[in-house]
């Protein structure tokens, strides 16, 4: 079956059906992986992206996505879907070569036993994330190099990607979240996040008409991080709230100003002068810039007398 057929799944007749709800979506999410590749020249011409595939709902519709986009591309590029087998109890190691076969697509599956190594390592009842983490993303990075990749593509999404940047300002004291491409330490690989402009509800929905065979991310036994599903609940009570609001902070890690921050190591405070030139200026006594209807609202409160 060749590749393109991941874009969508079948029905008992065999005949491809959607709603145009759901080609709307499914056009959506193209769009914003296109533009974000673009954007930050993911993928070029005679790549070779290796997509690390968990078995959630992330990762699947990033292979999909980009093997619908590949069939239209103006560059040619190759995939391989790659998956970790970390030897978890219960980890139905049956259904992703399966899933790759059905589809088409050429695959690295790559077995290692990290499970127990962080059981021995780690005490019963401390979170394993940390050094689980650092396991995977060594045998990613070997695994990459062993077949040639120079992309190794992530399923983070816009709302991981907030989520982390709240996670770090508030428990780690930095500005700082998931960049969309980023070169590893060792200066060997480049990771990408072609998923960084599209969110995490329009992933679900798309994954849940695809029918992908998801294996659940609870096989290790721990728990979801605490800290982060109390941000993930504070941004999505905010979406609620506030239409537009998420929108304009995942807008604001696109438009950062380092004079009106305090970081010297990015702005040179202690040499400014009145002849330094400041990308934005002197706003120090200005009102801050507001969407129109808000602005308009403010100004209808500040007219209201207050009853007495």
């Amino acid at each position: 079956m060749p590749a393109a057929s991941a874009a969508a799944p079948a029905t008992a007749a065999g005949e491809t059906r959607f709603s145009n709800t759901f080609l709307r979506l499914k056009k959506k999410l193209e769009r914003s992986v296109g533009e974000a590749i673009a954007d930050y020249n993911m993928i070029g011409n005679g790549d070779t992206v290796m997509v690390c595939i968990s078995g959630g709902k992330d990762s699947y519709s990033l292979l999909s996505i980009l093997l619908a986009l590949r069939e239209r591309a103006p560059v040619d590029f190759r995939i391989v879907a790659m998956n970790l087998d970390q030897k978890q109890p219960g980890f139905p190691d049956d259904v992703l070569p399966a899933y790759f076969e059905s589809i088409g697509v050429e695959y690295r599956i790559v077995t290692e036993d990290t499970y127990s190594i962080v059981k021995d390592k780690i005490p019963e009842g401390k979170t394993t994330c940390s050094l689980c983490s650092r396991l995977r993303r060594g045998i990613i990075y070997r695994t990459a190099k062993e077949i040639g990749a120079t992309r190794i593509a992530l399923g983070h999404h816009r709302d991981d990607i907030l989520e982390t940047l709240f996670l770090n300002m508030f428990f780690g004291g930095k500005i700082k979240a998931m960049p969309p491409k980023l070169v590893s330490d060792d200066g060997d690989h480049v990771v990408i996040r072609p998923l960084a402009y599209c969110t995490e509800n329009d992933i679900a929905r798309f994954a849940r008409t695809m029918e992908y065979p998801i294996i659940p991310c609870n096989l290790c036994g721990s728990q979801e991080n605490a800290q982060r599903k109390q941000i993930k609940a504070m941004l999505q009570g905010w979406a609620r709230e506030h239409p537009g609001r998420i929108e304009s902070l995942a807008t604001s890690l696109k438009n950062v100003v380092p004079s009106h921050l305090a970081d010297d190591k990015l702005f040179d405070f202690s040499g400014l002068t009145r002849n330094t030139q400041v990308d934005e200026g002197d706003i120090a006594f200005d009102r801050p810039e507001l969407p129109a209807h808000l602005a308009h609202s403010i100004s209808i409160a500040a007219h209201v007398p207050e009853r007495e």
